[in-house]
């Protein structure tokens, strides 16, 4: 099926799979009704409606021919998905002045051109300060600015 190979295809089946996981995360939580919500009915309204246009997405991917998806990159797709995943394993243990700039320049290499030059390094330190006085400081957010294996 050519339509398959459309970008409006492909985005559907996200949508459709970010809907659907949602929905099945949120069900152990209670439901409640629309007049009283218990903790699971925003979540699997807000999924169900993702899911929904994820479908239409797809069905309009699957009939009307639109712009074909290139080949997709797994490299630069594994490094910043697992960029994420290491920020939020190693906060704790790192603090958030470690594992903020390390979970950048991991997700930094995906890129073809990138380069550990001087003034990207001093863009990288000005914006893990940035984070550290916005959240820490100014917003107050739990977390630590050095981890556990740091002494903090």
């Amino acid at each position: 099926m050519q339509g398959t190979r459309t970008k409006d295809f492909w985005a559907g089946v996200v949508y459709a799979g970010f809907g659907l996981a949602t929905m099945v995360l949120a069900r152990d939580l209670p439901m409640g009704s629309a007049a009283r919500m218990g903790a699971g009915y925003f979540p699997t309204m807000l999924g169900g409606l993702l899911a929904a246009i994820g479908l239409a997405a797809m069905l309009r991917g699957l009939r009307n021919p639109g712009e074909a998806v290139p080949r997709i990159h797994i490299r630069p797709a594994v490094l910043v998905i697992g960029a994420t995943f290491f920020f939020a394993a190693t906060l704790g243990y790192l603090g958030l002045a470690v594992a903020l700039p390390t979970a950048i320049l991991i997700a930094a290499a995906a890129s073809r051109s990138f380069r550990l030059a001087p003034a990207p390094l001093l863009g990288l330190l000005g914006f893990t300060a940035f984070c550290v006085l916005v959240f820490l400081r100014g917003l107050g957010v739990p977390m630590p600015m050095i981890g556990t294996w740091f002494g903090g």
